[in-house]
């Protein structure tokens, strides 16, 4: 294919794909428009570049060399920034330096002392410094987000660092000039420049739409499975979870799954004397405390009102005592603070530990609960433990083990 045709069809396909990304602009969430913003940008500045490309030898080559090379740099400085923004890094002038000086670097060699292969040189090596920035960067958030997408866009960049490099290396092997134009078809590498250049904004925009769609589906999942409120887990993922781990540690023959059932002491007097809106802001504090005192494998979730429950796992009567115990200190440990107002918050918590005689998920938690209701009668600020009878009782039949405190 001819190199003119080549960027009159990149550029179409960019001014497409970005037409697209703009129609989509209001449908994305506020977090998220930033980045496609920029993104939309970027390609626009492609697309631009690759009808300068077109009418270059119209044109001086002092002008429109700096000028058409500009924008790709910039492009890609501007996928850079959209992936800084995607993931919530904090904007910086310092990104737009290699773009600023590959430009004035094409300029003196377009315009002082022309010099094709001089030119070609900085462009590669601002084209790699951008894109490996963009690689790193991706790279950097594999723990943070697992999603098909991301990889796709990082093998976009490496892909096209990939042909850089090979570019480089067809230059120096074969000992072949680049010519004068860059859009010179004798060398095929050079037809070929014009139709990778278009890779990243035509697949990359779609990669980067997938990316968004996969941001927005990963945030209604979280919104259907944490509390609004406190940010734990709800009612209806405590009650999923806590069945599958019911149900895997009976099938393993083990008893080792526990949970507690964790309630704000007068917490109603909270909300009569200082308002629901101090309420709401106490219920997040202790939800704070307890997440921050639960260790990996405790899964804390509100289970309503000013009621949580933390599961957990491989823990016997005297380990879930204990783990009761690390809670309910960590609550008490730091007093509640809101608007000049400051109190001494404490939670009863009630605990139980899987026993043979169970024979749901929902029954470890009413013996939680009566556990709960016994820390409650016995003074608050309190552990109490739940174990089934000796002697084949059912688990309604309870008898409710005291500990000191």
């Amino acid at each position: 294919m001819e190199a003119n045709s080549a960027f009159l069809i990149a550029a179409l396909m960019m001014l497409a794909n970005g037409g697209v990304l703009g129609l989509m602009h209001r449908d994305l969430p506020h977090t998220l428009r930033p980045s496609a913003v920029s993104w939309r940008i970027a390609t626009l500045l492609h697309a631009c570049a690759c009808l300068m490309f077109m009418v270059r030898e119209a044109l001086p080559q002092g002008f429109i060399l700096p000028l058409a090379n500009g924008l790709v740099v910039f492009g890609f400085t501007g996928y850079w920034r959209a992936l800084r923004q995607f993931y919530g890094v904090p904007d910086s002038p310092w990104i737009w330096l290699p773009g600023c000086a590959a430009t004035a670097g094409v300029a003196w060699y377009a315009a002082v002392t022309p010099d094709s292969s001089a030119r070609i040189a900085i462009i590669s090596v601002a084209w790699m410094a951008i894109l490996l920035c963009c690689v790193r960067h991706l790279a950097s958030q594999q723990r943070r987000d697992r999603a098909v997408s991301r990889r796709v866009m990082t093998g976009l960049f490496i892909g096209v660092i990939g042909f850089v490099v090979l570019r480089a290396a067809y230059f120096i092997v074969t000992g072949t000039a680049p010519g004068d134009t860059e859009t010179d078809g004798a060398a095929w590498i050079n037809a070929v420049s014009p139709i990778v250049a278009a890779v990243i904004p035509v697949i990359g925009t779609t990669a980067f739409l997938l990316m968004c769609s996969e941001r927005i589906r990963r945030q209604w999942e979280r919104a259907a499975s944490t509390d609004y409120l406190t940010g734990l887990a709800n009612r209806r993922t405590l009650a999923d979870v806590g069945a599958k781990r019911f149900a895997a540690a009976l099938a393993k023959g083990q008893c080792g799954f526990g949970l507690a059932v964790i309630d704000i002491d007068h917490f109603k007097s909270i909300n009569d004397r200082h308002g629901h809106d101090i309420g709401d802001v106490a219920l997040k504090h202790v939800a704070a405390q307890l997440e921050a005192a639960c260790r990996e494998a405790e899964l804390p979730a509100r289970q309503g009102g000013e009621e949580f429950v933390v599961l957990f796992d491989g823990v016997d009567g005297a380990g879930a005592q204990a783990a009761g115990e690390r809670l309910r200190l960590a609550v008490a440990a730091r007093p509640f603070e809101a608007g000049g107002l400051a109190l001494h918050l404490t939670v009863s918590i009630g605990v139980a530990v899987q026993q043979p005689g169970d024979s749901d998920f929902d029954c470890l938690l009413r013996r939680a609960d009566s556990a709960l209701y016994a820390a409650k009668a016995g003074g608050r600020n309190r552990v109490e433990c739940a174990a089934l009878e000796i002697g084949g009782a059912t688990p309604n039949c309870l008898e409710l083990e005291q500990y000191p405190h």
